[in-house]
């Protein structure tokens, strides 16, 4: 647990000049969405990060918005390859082609779950049975990479096609989410 200028204590986000990880950790970690365009963007980002750390992505978090169409899945599931190609060489998101790459394809089968459940977000809620698990850990380190639900999301969202969605990331994704509050015991959010 750390500390910022503030004094709250908080799970993450107190390096200096950090602020912006400050923000992200008190106002939306954790706490639950249901929009789906919202679920699409971190999704997204969620396997941008990758091998990489989430304050790389979250620095670089407009860059994407401008890249992939303000996370409008029919826009990214439409994007032509010459838009993709031309993303390899924009310095302000990652650029890998796999990654870049897999955006479209995850949109598209993102607006066929939407097709099928009604909504991304009813799809995704549904393994966590409509509710945030809480679970009010006191160290970091308590905290898992992956879950039997996470576990269950990536192997069902994999056979339905998509990439960078392997259990760990999409831990990470049901955290910024707010599937999973992972907040710790003692943090004042």
């Amino acid at each position: 647990m750390s500390r910022c200028e503030d004094r709250k204590k908080r799970c993450f986000g107190d390096k200096p000049g950090q602020q912006f990880y400050a923000d992200y950790h008190d106002h939306e970690w954790g706490k639950p969405v249901h929009d789906d365009r919202h679920l699409f963007e971190m999704l997204l980002l969620e396997g941008a990060q990758a091998g990489l750390s989430w304050e790389t992505i979250l620095k670089r978090r407009e860059n994407y918005r401008a890249a992939f169409h303000q996370f409008d899945p029919r826009k990214v599931a439409a994007m032509a390859d010459e838009e993709l190609e031309s993303l390899l060489n924009d310095s302000g998101i990652i650029r890998n082609r796999l990654k870049v790459y897999s955006a479209r394809q995850n949109a598209r089968v993102f607006l066929e779950i939407q097709r099928e459940f009604g909504s991304f977000d009813r799809y995704v809620w549904a393994f966590v049975k409509g509710k945030p698990i809480v679970n009010a850990r006191k160290h970091l380190k308590d905290i898992p990479t992956t879950t039997p639900e996470s576990d269950a999301l990536a192997k069902d969202l994999k056979k339905r096609g998509m990439s960078f969605v392997g259990s760990t990331i999409i831990y990470a994704f049901m955290q910024a989410v707010g599937l999973v509050n992972d907040h710790l015991a003692d943090c004042w959010v």
